[in-house]
């Protein structure tokens, strides 16, 4: 939320001085609602900020983990495939050819 998308401080609720008529709204009516409103608004501006703190830190966590996993993330030695493919290929044969293969 941008400075410029607030056109209103709690401050400026509260200052908020209005005309009186003959037939105007009754003032304690008036600074009773303006009250609650100043309230509502407060916490909403405590809110927004805490979200964009933690919004903030969630996108440092975010770079962080993403960098650690970047350095992390190993080339697979070839030699350990290729035995463990061996291995497997030399299984597969015992199940398949059982102990004819080896007679």
């Amino acid at each position: 939320m941008n400075q410029q998308d607030i056109r209103f401080t709690a401050k400026d609720i509260l200052e908020k001085d209005f005309k009186t008529s003959m037939r105007g709204y009754s003032p304690d009516e008036v600074d009773k609602f303006l009250d609650a409103i100043i309230q509502d608004y407060e916490a909403f501006q405590n809110k927004v900020a805490s979200l964009e703190q933690e919004n903030a830190q969630l996108k440092r966590e975010v770079k962080k983990l993403s960098e650690r996993s970047q350095r992390q993330t190993p080339a697979p030695a070839a030699g350990n495939t290729n035995y463990d493919i061996l291995q497997r290929l030399s299984n597969l044969e015992k199940k398949v050819f059982g102990s004819k293969l080896y007679e």
